[in-house]
């Protein structure tokens, strides 16, 4: 497995709406597990196949606790078929604006249908964490990134921030 480069605001490939996938097969699992391993790398705990330069309807989760076994999950064409009316609000970060963080608002429950890693159809509730990371991972998909939801201001002092902070690292 492979871990892979993850593409940073102002990447314009960010902003692309994902397509779906096609079919679920063993290069989409081996590019699955490539992105966890760039996931957990990171450290992060999502990431979408758009933010490895892949805009296809693919993401990658793991919200399980440090001190807890690893759980995996894998979101082939994932939907959101519902959300709450109430919303909770999560300080959230993301490995395409690294050490960038703000307070989202964002449904506190959605309801999921995705195929997963061996193309399997589920539907699920989400709430907690689970449920703002997925949606955070789901925005991707969607050509949005967490501090589209900023003011144009602070949105534009963090891409400032993580360009100065991709040079430094060059």
């Amino acid at each position: 497995m492979a871990k892979l480069p993850i593409i940073t605001v102002p990447n314009p490939l960010l902003k692309t709406v994902s397509a779906p996938v096609e079919e679920v097969d063993d290069n989409l699992r081996s590019l699955m597990d490539d992105m966890l391993d760039t996931m957990y790398a990171a450290p992060g705990i999502g990431l979408a196949a758009v933010q490895v330069g892949r805009p296809i309807r693919l993401l990658v989760m793991d919200v399980s606790e440090e001190d807890q076994e690893k759980n995996p999950q894998y979101f082939v064409n994932p939907v959101i078929t519902w959300t709450s009316d109430e919303l909770a609000t999560y300080n959230e970060g993301c490995l395409s604006v690294p050490e960038q963080y703000a307070d989202i608002d964002r449904p506190a429950e959605c309801k999921i249908s995705y195929l997963d890693y061996h193309g399997t159809e589920h539907n699920i509730h989400a709430t907690g964490i689970f449920a703002t990371c997925f949606q955070h991972e789901m925005d991707h998909l969607n050509g949005i990134v967490f501090i589209d939801y900023l003011s144009p201001l602070k949105k534009s002092i963090a891409v400032r921030k993580v360009k100065k902070l991709v040079k430094e690292e060059e």
